[in-house]
């Protein structure tokens, strides 16, 4: 039988949200149940995440916002920038996929590769979020992992449609992590944050010249950064149907771009750390297929 990667989730990952909201939250419910049924979860099941502290929180965001967050308590102004609602449930949902995204990079350290079944929140800032999100996992759990020194330096490898510019903010200055982003280039958000690297792509891009693009860079890259951890954004909103993106991947591209950044750091001998970012197509369980294709991907190269 198979071997299969540490995968994370908690039912948690799903907040409740108003009739009618436009982010698709039944896709994280959704995903667990399509990696459950195809066998990509090993016999153990999934590795459950403990709900992120604040004194975690704090080394990527500040004070106020995170209590604004927790409490309840945030201005409507911040609200509407992050667009669901300051609800204790969507404030647990934050708090459980960034201690999901936790404990899949300290399970990467350990087994070389470890996928969240969420994650990716890439807008969020130190001192807001925005674009659907709340806190930055990505970024706390880089700065706890170098709190403990547990890492010296880690790249991040954001490939959602959209600019990951509240990590790019966070990190700006910061040497012991490397932010990359290739994305839409006229997409949100409208004002570009400035990433360690950035690639802007035109409309249209498909699957042969984006993976051009990434075969590029990549390699480069792992060897010039040299980190001892890599987080993966692997956000399916550059596929072609995907209502928020601009880009024009196929499944096919996406399944050919995940094996080549996890296998790339494999072959490197440096841990991944794979969060599954935006997808926004209508159909919940396209959708949930969709992001499964970075788990089969992360299980056919640990087998």
């Amino acid at each position: 039988m198979s071997r299969s990667p540490p995968i994370i989730h908690h039912p948690a990952f799903r907040a409740e949200m108003p009739a009618g909201h436009r982010f698709p939250m039944d896709k994280f419910s959704r995903l667990a149940t399509v990696l459950e049924a195809e066998g990509v979860v090993g016999p153990e099941g999934f590795a459950r995440p403990e709900f992120i502290d604040v004194e975690t929180l704090l080394l990527a965001h500040t004070e106020d916002y995170v209590r604004g967050v927790i409490e309840l308590s945030l201005p409507a102004e911040v609200v509407r920038r992050i667009g669901m609602p300051n609800t204790d449930s969507v404030a647990t949902r934050a708090r459980a996929a960034t201690g999901g995204t936790l404990l899949a990079a300290r399970l990467a350290l350990e087994h070389g590769i470890a996928c969240n079944t969420a994650g990716g929140s890439h807008h969020a800032s130190a001192e807001s979020g925005a674009g659907f999100c709340v806190f930055n996992d990505v970024a706390v759990a880089a700065r706890r992992l170098l709190a403990e020194g547990a890492i010296g330096k880690a790249l991040v490898v954001d490939l959602d449609v959209h600019q990951g510019d509240g990590t790019a903010r966070i990190f700006e200055g910061d040497p012991s992590v490397f932010t990359v982003s290739m994305h839409a280039e006229k997409n949100f958000p409208h004002r570009k944050a400035v990433s360690d690297l950035d690639i802007e792509l035109a409309d249209g891009t498909g699957d042969d010249a984006y993976l051009e693009k990434l075969e590029e860079i990549l390699p480069a890259l792992l060897s010039s950064v040299r980190p001892d951890i890599v987080f993966f954004n692997a956000g399916v909103d550059p596929h072609a149907d995907d209502k928020l993106g601009r880009l024009s991947l196929t499944d096919e591209g996406l399944g050919r771009r995940e094996a080549n950044v996890l296998g790339a750091c494999l072959e490197s001998g440096i841990p991944v750390v794979g969060v599954i970012g935006g997808g926004y197509d209508a159909d919940i369980d396209r959708l949930a297929a969709r992001h499964a294709i970075l788990h089969r991907t992360a299980k056919s190269l640990y087998s």
